[in-house]
């Protein structure tokens, strides 16, 4: 049965998600972190909608930023060819990490080198990030066919494989600050532009596409993102879709 602390929580969560912030972010920490001591095990911790890993939308470019402004800045990273991995923390020590299709990766993943198995961070910390093949940067489809062996397999190395972080998916700050945060943890982070005019999203299309630009990683394009967290909301809220505030492009 659900708390009626656990139902508060949600509810503002779910708030904030929409666009419409309730409380103050140290307000929602406290209740978070309340119900953690509390209530360790409950769903809000321990279900796997928590731990959302969607697709990320391919429309053209020109779709996707028609609507902001010329000035928006903008952040630019490697779409890295192999599999989407979710991992949650709690009170700085891992507790799970699962896969798009929602499988229990816990003890593959914490096998990772480059994955912290305990950070240094209370209460409900989740992170978004790709699991791949470093070695196969000229190679993308062999990057993910072995990542996901890995996750298949019962029992195999993982030197070989590194995990890139870069989303705080219950986070509130900006994406550049959160890729930042998410290093000052001890994750590996992928490179990353950043941009302060949407028109300069073709400049780096175009770098990328002549293999200037992110070769050291195993792509299959690019993604662009909003840098704003306040601007990811309302895109989100207007759209209906999550996380409708990144875009990838594959041409």
């Amino acid at each position: 049965m659900t708390s009626s602390l656990e139902k508060k929580v949600k509810y503002y969560d779910d708030a904030y998600r929409a666009g419409r912030a309730l409380i103050t972010d140290k307000e929602f920490d406290k209740l978070e972190k309340n119900l953690l001591r509390i209530e360790p095990k409950c769903d809000y911790f321990n279900n796997r909608k928590s731990l959302p890993l969607p697709s990320l939308s391919k429309d053209r470019i020109e779709e996707f930023i028609e609507d902001l402004l010329p000035n928006t800045r903008l952040v630019i990273e490697p779409k890295i060819d192999g599999a989407a991995i979710a991992i949650q923390y709690i009170d700085g020590q891992l507790s799970k990490a699962i896969s798009r299709k929602g499988t229990d990766l816990t003890a593959k993943i914490a096998a990772i080198p480059d994955v912290p198995s305990n950070i240094k961070i209370k209460g409900l910390f989740q992170v978004r990030g790709e699991l791949y093949a470093p070695a196969e940067y000229d190679r993308p489809t062999y990057s993910q066919r072995q990542a996901s062996g890995y996750m298949r397999s019962r029992d195999s190395k993982s030197d070989h494989l590194s995990f890139a972080a870069f989303q705080i998916i219950n986070g509130r700050l900006n994406q550049h600050d959160s890729l930042k945060y998410l290093k000052k943890l001890g994750f590996t982070i992928p490179e990353y532009k950043s941009l302060n005019f949407t028109s300069q999203v073709e400049m780096y299309r175009k770098q990328w596409s002549d293999k200037k630009l992110f070769n050291n990683y195993p792509t299959d394009g690019i993604v662009v993102k909003i840098n704003s967290r306040k601007l990811q909301l309302i895109r989100e809220k207007s759209q209906g879709l999550y996380p409708y505030w990144q875009t990838a492009i594959k041409y």
